[in-house]
């Protein structure tokens, strides 16, 4: 089953922790109290999979969102385009507004290691949607600091105005924050599909808010290590002399 296909209701899906029995992986040397409580993890993992199976079937299940104003983006050639060319040939549109105004002496950290997470893959996600970095600085400011970071795939668009960023709470007293959003273009129209919603007053106790599942290879890559994601870590930059 493919992460777009619907589970079949009509079909009771066997027990995660018969699943997770019928696994014969085992690790050299491991002792009998390492492997149940292995097994008993990948249980919860099995769960947690089909929890995230549910999820994107209710996000593919949301109704109509609301129809987008012709917001203006200025793109690489210094061309002004609206929200709806972003599409090109597609009709889903993948954005992320990062944190890079031009009042940033640097771009945010976390969204910087998010959008390098998009470069590479970047061809691979345009064969089913298109894919557009936005931000308030000038565009070939975010194209100086692509190049300096090795990024060569993503397409990179200024904000023109902030109604963009005030209407999808990127910008908040002046205070700038990510925007995740994926549209759908009906048309000459384009209303929004899902778009990330929670801050501080939906994280838990001791985390910072994150997205279910978390996009961040990074965070995800810490999860599975002993240490976790720590409580007094955070991507720089650079981790040389310069830091930052």
């Amino acid at each position: 089953m493919n992460d777009t296909a619907t589970l079949d209701r009509s079909e009771t899906l066997k027990p995660a922790r018969d699943l997770a029995e019928a696994s014969k992986m085992r690790q050299p040397g491991e002792s009998a109290g390492y492997r149940a409580a292995r097994m008993d993890l990948l249980a919860e993992e099995i769960e947690l999979r089909r929890q995230i199976q549910r999820v994107a079937e209710q996000r593919r299940a949301l109704p109509p969102g609301p129809v987008a104003k012709d917001y203006r983006f200025l793109n690489a050639e210094g061309n002004e385009v609206g929200l709806v060319d972003l599409f090109g040939e597609h009709d889903t549109l993948f954005t992320y507004f990062w944190m890079y105004g031009p009042e940033r002496e640097r771009a945010c950290p976390m969204c910087t290691s998010f959008v390098g997470s998009l470069d590479i893959p970047a061809p691979d996600i345009e064969q089913r949607m298109a894919l557009a970095i936005l931000g308030r600085s000038p565009v070939e400011r975010q194209l100086a600091f692509a190049r300096k970071r090795g990024w060569s795939h993503l397409k990179f668009y200024q904000t023109v105005g902030e109604d963009f960023t005030r209407d999808y709470h990127g910008l908040v007293d002046g205070e700038e924050w990510p925007i995740v959003a994926v549209w759908k273009r009906e048309g000459d129209k384009v209303p929004l599909f899902w778009a990330a919603e929670g801050g501080s007053e939906t994280a838990d106790p001791g985390f910072d808010p994150h997205l279910a599942p978390d996009p961040t290879p990074l965070w995800n890559i810490l999860d599975w290590t002993p240490g976790g994601r720590g409580t007094d870590w955070y991507p720089k930059l650079d981790y040389g002399a310069q830091a930052s």
